[in-house]
This record gives structure tokens, sequence and C-alpha cells, in this order.
């Protein structure tokens, strides 16, 4: 399988029928590589391996990008914030690697408009010069100029700004997407370059022999069932979880690792677009205490945050604390002509950053710490990628398996060809794409809109920009098992809007079981969906209850 394979957008979405998948595992427990954890790391190490020729299983215990990988800032970018803090090589990288990430999935990934308003005579030109240096540092693969703003601009580019006082502003170039959407793209097109890619499916064990890794046991979370994986190499790539791995297999040969992982808790909180209409994301380089604001158009919502708070615990539903909430809201306040209150916002989220500990470091301030990833192998084999983001998932599992390769752990088989692949899904044109400040609809399914139409249940709506037809695609096609699945990660409506997703859950659980009977493991029963509905309506009442 070669890169120029992928060149072409893909019409015949493949099946994901679980019971088929877990058939194939009992039936051929031995690969190249095993992957876990189906966050932006997992899905991109998987990708690059099965390209290369590896046979390759990842498993992931909840959903694809259950963890972090759904919940950052939207944002594809070289980082403004690290360019101040003089990581110079991690900037010019993520820049690079932004073109790479937008070309290979037009219809979830764009360019973004961002605008700096100045409010004091000495920003624009300040932040002006700084961000012309970023254009610099991204050479060819900019996305537009740099332009310095007089306070009328600024005001026609975001229509919602504070005015009092607006001294003028800078207009730069970036990029967003639809994370977890994109996080599936990567997934479902590692499946078809011949991955074996499984979620609801935990890594329960590492297996050793004779001292070194040897595979895992994995355990479907719907049946219990287990089975035994046979692997040359194993990538740790749990997110802001790899110390517990680490743990356990350091623990099989009576040592014990030392946490490489430092948490910190980003909060994003979500209002309606007409807070700053324009489609044109706004960012305060420097808020009352130092961080940085943006407020970025995202699926016809805005986008306001974000926090960098330290936490000791890693939950997988993180809550944001009231003084993160109470922060971001003052400082939008100041930013836009009508202040957003508790009453306005939609849904928050939060998501936890999995910041690499300096060497010798000791837990505190996060906001120091850049984003560059890391690669351990350890005494017995088990490699660990984590920290990083998401611009650079791409040239992070390429640099994972190269350490793979030098480790003796895997073959050498040629380098990595996923720079410019595109993904499932992407069109052909990349001039198609609606913008991603746009309300949800069909056009999030690029080349595969019209496989989604063909399902039953097209112009039956169950929610804003959710049909039918997409809950039985994200069945079939998406590996969709719960209402979760679908109402936070395949529509993003959790994350959109918390009070609509919970109104919605309960057709949608009809709608998937009558999917899952037919084209799942066979009829799921009444009970388990009961179980799952009444989850699903309990998050979403949590992600409604933190902006009350």
């Amino acid at each position: 399988m070669t890169a120029a394979s992928f060149a072409a957008p893909f019409t015949a979405p493949l099946p994901t029928d679980r019971a088929a998948l877990l058939q194939r595992l009992a039936d051929e427990p031995r690969f190249d590589l095993a992957v876990v954890g189906g966050g932006a790391s997992g899905v991109g190490v998987a990708l690059d391996a099965a390209v290369r020729g590896h046979s390759v299983l990842l498993v992931e215990a909840h959903d694809f990008a259950k963890g972090t990988s759904s919940r950052a800032t939207k944002l594809v970018h070289g980082g403004v914030r690290y360019l101040v803090q003089g990581h110079i090589g991690l900037v010019r990288e993520a820049l690079h690697e932004r073109v790479n990430l937008l070309r290979s999935a037009p219809h979830l990934a764009q360019p973004l408009s961002f605008v700096m308003p100045s409010y004091r005579w000495w920003e624009t030109p300040f932040y002006g010069v700084g961000l012309k240096l970023y254009d610099v540092l991204a050479g060819k693969a900019g996305l537009g100029d740099t332009q310095w703003l007089s306070a009328a601009q600024a005001v026609r580019l975001l229509p919602g700004v504070q005015s009092h006082g607006l001294k003028g502003g800078v207009q730069y170039w970036d990029g967003q997407f639809d994370d977890a959407r994109l996080a599936l793209a990567v997934a479902r097109t590692a499946a078809r370059a011949g991955a074996l890619v499984l979620n609801h499916c935990a890594a329960t064990e590492v297996l050793h022999d004779a001292g070194r890794v040897a595979g895992l046991v994995v355990q479907d979370a719907e049946s219990g069932c287990t089975f035994r994986v046979q692997a040359k190499c194993v990538v740790n790539a749990t997110g802001v979880w790899v110390d517990a791995l680490r743990q356990q297999d350091a623990q099989a040969g009576g040592g014990s690792a030392r946490p490489m992982v430092a948490p910190s808790q980003g909060v994003h909180v979500v209002v309606d677009a007409d807070f700053s209409p324009g489609g044109h994301a706004l960012l305060v380089p420097g808020t009352a205490d130092g961080r940085v604001l943006f407020a970025v158009p995202w699926l016809g919502k805005l986008i306001l945050g974000t926090t960098d708070t330290p936490r000791a615990d890693v939950p997988l539903e993180p809550a944001p604390l009231a003084h993160e909430l109470d922060f971001i809201l003052q400082e939008a306040g100041r930013y836009l002509q009508r202040a957003p209150t508790r009453a306005d916002v939609r849904s928050t989220w939060v998501g936890l950053r999995p910041l690499v500990k300096p060497d010798g470091g000791e837990s505190g301030s996060t906001q120091s710490i850049n984003r560059e990833h890391a690669v351990v192998v350890s005494p017995s084999g088990l490699v660990t990628v984590t920290g990083g983001k998401w611009t650079t998932y791409r040239a992070m599992a390429e640099d994972v398996l190269a350490q793979c390769v030098a480790a003796g752990l895997l073959p050498p088989q040629g380098g990595s060809q996923t720079a410019g692949m595109r993904l499932v899904g992407a069109n052909q044109d990349a001039g198609e794409a609606v913008s991603l400040s746009q309300p949800p609809g069909l056009h999030l399914y690029g080349a595969e809109q019209s496989a989604v139409a063909d399902l039953p249940g097209a112009d039956h709506w169950l929610a804003p920009g959710l049909s039918e037809a997409m809950v039985r695609f994200a069945a079939r096609h998406e590996y969709a098992r719960t209402v979760e699945d679908v109402l936070a990660r395949r529509s993003r409506l959790l994350f959109l809007d918390a009070a609509a997703a919970k109104n919605a859950a309960p057709a949608v659980a009809q709608v998937l079981a009558d999917a899952l009977g037919t084209h799942g493991s066979g009829m799921r029963s009444s009970g388990m969906h009961d179980v799952q509905l009444n989850a699903f309506q309990q998050l979403a009442t949590d992600y409604a209850q933190h902006a009350a």
C-alpha cells in the first residue's frame, strides 16, 4: 500500500461490523505492531505503520478521541504562544505540519483568519512584527500574509469586538478543524490500509517473554471476551494515561517507572456565534494573568478558551473549576461588545493536556512547559509516546516508528509515506469545502456525502445537523457503538449544545439500536441501550450544569 493509493477520495466506505472485526482478531492474533490508544498519537502511528506495510492492531478502551483528542481548541496552528516563549523549532515544525493536516482532509480542516485587537498604541507594531516572523517561519507553507489593521478594519472583521478604546489590530492566518472526526478519519484510513482498528476494547495487560514485551491481553468491553495478542512491538499512546501502562510494564520486571506526564487542564466554553459574528477568530495574546484567550467560530457556535491549570489526577471526564469558567467569561467580556454570562453558555468541555515533565521537574505551573512530544523505550521494549499536539500528530508518528526501528523492534520498511496523503472522505477539490464556522451538516462527510444520503432517514432530522441516516452511517462505517459515540464524536452536538444533545439522545438511541441490530454484533438488549442512554443523558446534564 502506498501513499499514491490514497490520492483519490473514497466513495465506498468500509463496513465496521464488530463481530467480523473481533473474529479477525481471534483468527489472526499476531501483529508486527500493537498500538494502545485511539487518540491523535495512536491513530497516527497506526496509519503510518500500516501504509509502510506492517501488520497493525490498534485498541482503544473507550472510543476514538474520547479523551484529550476531542477536546482541543479546534486549532491547527504553529503556536503563537510558543513563538513568544522562544520555541522556534517547535513553531517551525508545527507550521509545516499544519499544511499537511489541512491538505489531508479539507472537509474537516481549513485555514482560518485570526484578528488580534489592539487597545494600546504599541500592541499593533509589537505583535505585528512577531506575527510577520510567524509568516517567515512558515515560508511556502504559509496560509496568508499578516496585515496590520486600523480600528475600522478590525471592527469590520470582528463586528462583535469591543470598539471602545480600540486602536487597531493585526490579522494573521492559522487553521481550524473538527478534531474528533479527524481522528476517526485517520483511524478509518489506517483500516483501509490494512490495520485492525477496535474501539471499546481495552489493553488490560502487557505480555512479556524472557523480560521483553511480547504482546497484550485485550478485552472487548461489550462481551467481556479476552484475547491474547502477540506483537513484535507495542506502542503506548494513551495520552495523559501513559504512566499507568508504563508502571505495569516496569513492575513486571520488578521495577518502577517515574511519571513522565504533568497533566494540565484546559477549559472551553461554548456560546452562540452572534457574540462575535463575521467568521474570523479573535485572539488576545495576554490576559489579566498572562494567558492566551481565543474566541473561535466553530460549527455555528463560538468557542471561548482556554485555561492552563495543573492537576494531579487524570479523570476520564474532568470538570471545569468555577474560577476557570469565571475567568473565561470575564476575559471574554473585556473584549466583546456583549459580555457573555453563564446563562449564555451552551456547553463546556475540559481537555487534559499530556505535558511532558522536564527532567527532574516537579509539579507546579504548566504554562511554561512547551508542547513538544517525547518518545521513550523502556528496558523491556515498551515504546511510549506522549506530549505534542494535534497539529504535529503525523510527525510524531514518524518519530515513533523511527524509534521502533532504531530499537530493533520493527524492521525498516522505508520511510513515512503519510505527508500529503488524503484521508478517507477527503474531497478531490478542496474548494468544495464548506467553512467550519458554519453549522454542521452533510458537508462534514466530504466525498462520502452520497453514501450517507443513500441510507434510510436522510431527510429525517433528529437534531440540528444530525439526520437518522448519519446515525446509521456512524453505526455501519464509523465504529459507533453508543449514544455518546454518536452525539459527542460523530456528531459534535454534546460539545455545541449539551441540552440539545440530551433531548436528541432517545431518538438517536432508537436508530442506533436498529442499525446495530442489523449491522453490528447481533441485536443488543434493550437493557444495555437503556443503560447507555441514561449514562449519556447524565453526561449531557453535567456538561450543561457546568454552564449554569
